[in-house]
């Protein structure tokens, strides 16, 4: 088996991530942390955010960029930054935000997050004339703790809409 290699993401990487994104999802919020998104509301949410047309669009999307962790030719783990989105009253569009930071179940452990958030966070500083922006699950202790490393801190908290469902988040800003 070769080592992972980091690459920015590219169009013909849309299908793989959507899947990657959708289970990384699954694992992660609804089987690891038990949170009990209602179904309908849990599946529209996928649909929407991990179809391989929305991740085609969000490929192209003007100041946004794509990293992956692929071996063999299977994707692992994502990185996507672009213009800030969270709602805070100093936070601007021009300004950089880490969007998703996903890693396959399968792939936890490799380091790959830590190198991806490196990648990530190098083109963020390049990009922006502001502060490095993150959106985090409130109850994500472990990826607070890694963002909290790298200079971040809570600088407010809105919620996130999961279908209908709010998921309570923190915003967090370095700079």
């Amino acid at each position: 088996m070769t080592e992972p290699v980091i690459r920015p993401a590219i169009d013909a990487d849309a299908s793989a991530l959507g899947v990657l994104g959708r289970q990384t999802f699954i694992d992660t919020f609804v089987e690891g942390f038990a949170i009990p998104y209602p179904t309908d509301d849990l599946a529209a949410f996928l649909d929407a955010s991990f179809s391989a047309d929305t991740i085609r669009a969000k490929l192209k999307e003007p100041g946004a960029a794509w990293w992956v962790a692929e071996r063999d030719g299977q994707l692992l783990a994502f990185a996507n930054t672009g213009p800030n989105t969270l709602p805070h009253p100093d936070a601007k569009p021009s300004h950089a935000e880490l969007r998703r930071l996903y890693v396959s179940k399968a792939a936890q452990g490799l380091g790959l997050g830590t190198k991806l958030l490196d990648v990530a966070l190098d083109w963020m500083q390049a990009n922006t004339d502001g502060p490095l922006w993150i959106g985090v699950w409130s109850g994500n202790l472990r990826a607070q703790k890694l963002y909290s490393a790298y200079g971040f801190k809570k600088a407010g908290e809105y919620q996130y809409l999961v279908g209908r469902w709010l998921d309570d988040e923190f915003i967090l800003r370095c700079g």
